[in-house]
């Protein structure tokens, strides 16, 4: 008996299973029900915005509760006099008060004009130099800067300074030290909220703690921006720095990252540095980095940084003369950015040079160490020194006093300075006004508001490498005796409009608005 094939037998079972596989793959590629998705998301997000309000909440009210906190803290900290007042209490931060460069010369320059002024003010230097004494660091001041202050001040000695050391990060520096002195700035302030904040050290991540938790009013005195746009051109450029490694250069992805994470930071630091309430910078060449980074220039002004130029002036000038051995002096802390490696190499080209001469020329280094890798620095100075077989022609003066740097710069010819877009240059402005020919390089505070001229005449030289360098030092060397007074007189004058006088008024004049 035949049976009736209905579709089901061996052939149909094939067409069945091609049928269900195809249904199967059709169901796969198919898209995920949006309706499901979506409601799954508004589901979520409303418990997510709750979530996140509940946080923020809870910050603010930790922010608040921090600042009431710290607000009775300050009460504790400095009561009020028998009059029933409590002395209005001045801050400066600068981790670094003891060391021997410009920044600590402007630091107690500020101190002695406002004490002058207001006198019934309490003083306040935040300080990591924890290894000395209050009595050690104002002799220190005395030593170095012929500075002596009229009223006591008082030092609050911080114990984690180590977190802004650059050693710490060697990747992220800039991050990192700025990430570290909100830390150290917190230790500031628990230790003692001030009325009036000033950062005298270009930490500006600490400004907005001092408003916005301590109350206080924020004043800031910028040496040299964390970050300019100067260092944005040379990593986009790939332009190797001491401050930009080779390996970062040769690499365009790398540059790129790194051509990133510098705009981030940028903008970050615009955001904290417009925090304060007035902003003093050392220079037209500052001037221009903060306010394209800051855009506070309704509360911005130039304050040149106070130089100790009468006493360099009271050196009596006298003509030189060729028969004696002449002398090339570099006043400058040793940092990386000084470039005395750059100085070094320039002076062994300029003795090639001058390798016939009977008298040779000598170079001295005068700086500050502020800690062991600055040492560690020096050595490798010397270390430089011997490769290229001139360590008998150069000197290292380190942590000098007063009174021997100022004989070393009477006894110069040449004053010698080699950071690429110094911010402004103390030293170059000492060199010129003790009568030696200062040669600096061609960018920066020298080349806009120093080295320039003068009613007409030249007041000194401006150099980019270390053939420039030699090349310009080799010819103030054969000028004649007469034409080298002659600039070095110019120079002189030239040089008494950054005097302390000067920056006193123009200093109280810019944070009187800090007083009212």
């Amino acid at each position: 008996m035949k049976v009736k094939d209905d579709g089901i037998g061996r052939g149909g079972e094939k067409e069945h299973d091609f049928r269900f596989r195809n249904l199967r793959a059709a169901s796969a590629m198919a898209p995920f029900p949006a309706g499901p998705l979506l409601r799954l998301l508004y589901s979520l997000a409303f418990p997510a915005l709750l979530l996140s309000g509940f946080l923020c909440v809870c910050l603010l009210l930790l922010l608040f509760g921090l600042r009431l906190w710290l607000q009775q803290r300050k009460k504790q900290q400095i009561p009020s006099g028998r009059d029933g007042k409590r002395p209005l209490v001045v801050a400066f931060f600068h981790p670094y008060c003891n060391a021997g460069g410009g920044g600590e010369r402007v630091l107690w320059c500020a101190i002695k004009a406002l004490q002058k002024k207001y006198k019934d003010v309490s003083y306040v230097v935040y300080t990591g130099d924890a290894g000395v004494t209050a009595e050690n660091i104002l002799e220190g001041a005395y030593r170095r800067f012929n500075i002596r202050l009229n009223q006591p001040v008082k030092f609050v000695f911080l114990r984690r300074r180590y977190l802004v050391e650059a050693s710490l990060y060697p990747h992220f520096t800039l991050l990192g030290q700025s990430l570290g002195s909100v830390f150290l700035g917190w230790e500031a302030l628990v230790n003692c909220v001030p009325d009036v904040y000033i950062d005298s050290m270009g930490y500006a991540f600490t400004l907005p703690l001092f408003k916005y938790l301590g109350g206080c009013r924020i004043g800031c005195y910028v040496h040299y921006p964390t970050i300019s746009t100067d260092m944005l051109s040379v990593v986009r450029n790939q332009n190797a720095r001491f401050n930009n490694a080779a390996v970062i250069t040769r690499n365009p992805l790398l540059s790129k990252l790194k051509l990133t994470y510098y705009y981030i930071f940028a903008s970050i630091y615009g955001l904290v540095g417009s925090c304060s309430d007035i902003v003093m910078v050392n220079s037209s060449w500052t001037l221009n980095h903060i306010l394209s980074l800051w855009r506070c220039s309704d509360r911005t002004s130039v304050v040149y940084p106070p130089c100790d130029v009468q006493t360099f002036l009271d050196i009596p000038l006298r003509e030189e003369k060729n028969t004696v051995e002449q002398t090339i002096v570099s006043v400058s802390q040793f940092r990386p950015e000084k470039e005395h490696r750059l100085q070094i190499r320039a002076f062994a080209k300029l003795l090639e040079k001058t390798a016939g001469q009977e008298l040779l020329p000598k170079l001295i280094l005068i700086g500050g160490c502020r800690n062991q890798e600055d040492e560690q620095r020096v050595n490798g100075l010397k270390k430089l020194c011997q490769e290229l077989g001139i360590e008998k022609r150069v000197e290292f003066k380190v942590n000098i006093p007063f009174e021997e740097l100022k004989q070393h710069l009477a006894d110069a010819t040449i004053g010698l300075h080699t950071m690429w877009n110094e911010h402004f240059g103390i030293g170059i402005v000492e060199c010129m006004a003790a009568g030696t020919i200062i040669l600096a390089h061609n960018s920066g505070g020298p080349k806009l508001d120093i080295v320039v001229p003068y009613e007409g005449n030249i007041t000194g030289f401006l150099a980019e490498n270390e053939d420039d360098y030699a090349d310009t030092m080799a010819y103030i060397f054969s000028l004649p005796p007469t034409k080298r007074l002659e600039i070095r007189q110019t120079a002189r004058q030239s040089v008494k409009r950054f005097a302390e006088q000067e920056f006193e008024e123009t200093f109280l004049l810019s944070v009187e608005q800090l007083f009212k």
